[in-house]
């Protein structure tokens, strides 16, 4: 026996075999003072008999005589009639006692102001009885002499014995199924565990394709059933993490292509072609930034998983910066032949907030609209206050999202487009920036109809005019 087995073994049933003992002992005290009592009872209601019988008479010896000759229960009572001298004279068995034997229940008869005592033992021959005296006195409280009373326990405690072993056994009995009972329970439990163990090791060492069976309907199968749910979504996350690693090195591969074949068309044309030198260069860099760009949003969700992202907060123009944002990607849609419809109002109160991180939010947002629109695609922006809020939307008519991929899209790696290119941290890394600025970035979309991205950012309440740092900590902290 180990682990829950054994301390079941030492602590619920060692527990219940000691009840049952102390219950036991009790009940064998209980039946002992039943028994023993009502034997007390019936000698104590004939010792009083004797009040009577030897108030009116002078001669002790011979009424003692009549007395225990007619005595009607000799069979189960033994009758002794003791002299002043303490010599027994007279017995109903016939046969003298053992003048040896002590007879402690009349010693202390002679000395009780009630002139009666009672005593329970063994007799010199080994044998257990009650016994009881009571002294008879004259008139003058002279002892004339004593009439003893004994009774043999052995039936009694034969008795005491058969209700005794009766109750052990019951309490086997009890004990035998008790055992079964808690072994089966036990199983219920230890073989559940002991799966869920194996199960939870071939998990840490990277199967989640592993599944528990469920046993039962309860606290167990509660369990089991969380275990089978936290090995589909570590498989999940292991296979976002998987498509995540192999799509920033496409994402890498591609820029890096670029600038290494270009450097080496530029390198091979000897800068004769200047043309071509500057078209090479300028692709170059403009690979050289798109590649600083996923590494710093690679870098920036790692800053977001070790609550190290640090804004610098200030009153900003929250139009301007939107607007910068557009003229980024505006060429970009021309060259796509899509459309940007922005009808930029005319003031708004600023917003407390990091200008370049928000930008990165927006220009992400407008990004995915352009990568998830066909050719002739329009993305509407509109901005406006409500309440104390400035509320960015950013609606495209795309190919929209799947109700089933529409929960999944902010958390991190997810990709709903395999075949689009990108990191599938982006979204994430937005929705961490909007929430540090104690704003929400909610998405709705419908496959086939477009995708609206509403940003929502409180207003600036007025305070000290120096920008601050706020690093960004996690809700728990």
């Amino acid at each position: 026996m180990r682990g829950i087995t054994k301390r079941w073994a030492f602590n619920t049933f060692g527990v219940i075999l000691i009840i049952l003992f102390v219950l036991i002992i009790a009940f064998a005290i209980v039946v002992q003072g039943f028994y023993y009592n009502g034997i007390f009872q019936v000698l104590y209601g004939r010792s009083t008999e004797i009040v009577n019988i030897f108030s009116d008479t002078d001669d002790f010896k011979e009424t003692a005589r009549d007395y225990i000759e007619n005595f009607p229960d000799k069979e189960l009572i033994e009758l002794m009639a003791i002299d002043s001298n303490g010599r027994v004279f007279i017995t109903t068995t016939g046969f003298t006692p053992d003048e040896k034997q002590n007879m402690p229940d009349y010693d202390s008869a002679k000395e009780s102001e009630d002139h009666y005592a009672d005593w329970h033992g063994n007799l010199s021959t080994g044998e257990n009885v009650m016994a009881l005296t009571n002294v008879i006195v004259d008139s003058n409280g002279n002892n004339v002499g004593a009439i003893r009373y004994v009774v043999s326990l052995e039936e009694a405690d034969r008795k005491i014995f058969i209700a005794i072993s009766a109750v052990c056994l019951i309490g086997i009995v009890i004990l035998f199924f008790i055992f079964l009972s808690s072994t089966y329970f036990l199983r219920s439990i230890v073989r559940p565990i002991s799966e869920i163990s194996s199960t939870a090791k071939k998990i840490a060492q990277g199967d989640f394709n592993v599944r528990i069976n469920k046993f039962y309907d309860d606290e167990i199968g509660d369990l089991c059933d969380t275990i089978n749910y936290m090995a589909g979504e570590l498989g999940t996350a292991d296979k976002m993490k998987n498509d995540f690693i192999s799509s920033v090195s496409h994402e890498l591969r591609t820029p890096l292509t670029a600038i290494k074949g270009w450097a080496e068309t530029v390198q091979l044309d000897g800068c004769r072609d200047q043309k071509t030198v500057q078209k090479g260069i300028g692709i170059i860099i403009k690979e050289a930034e798109r590649l600083n760009g996923i590494v710093e949003e690679v870098l920036d969700f790692s800053r977001i998983q070790q609550d190290r992202m640090v804004l610098i907060m200030d009153n900003i123009d929250i139009l301007a910066e939107l607007d910068e944002s557009i003229y980024m990607q505006r060429e970009r849609a021309n060259s796509e032949n899509k459309h940007i419809v922005y009808d930029e109002p005319e003031i708004l109160p600023p917003v407390l907030g990091d200008r370049n991180r928000l930008r990165q939010v927006f220009i992400n947002i407008i990004d995915n609209a352009l990568k998830y629109s066909d050719a002739g695609g329009v993305i509407n922006i509109s901005v406006e206050q409500s309440g104390n809020s400035i509320v960015i939307t950013i609606a495209d008519n795309g190919c929209g999202i799947s109700a089933v991929d529409l929960p999944k899209v902010k958390q991190k790696f997810y990709k709903a487009n395999q075949t689009v290119r990108g990191s599938g941290i982006g979204l994430a890394v937005a929705d961490e920036i909007v929430r540090l600025h104690k704003g929400t970035l909610e998405i709705d979309s419908a496959e086939g109809i477009g995708t609206t991205v509403t940003i929502t950012i409180p207003i600036a309440v007025p305070e000290s005019s120096e920008p601050k740092l706020t690093e960004g900590l996690s809700d728990k902290t």
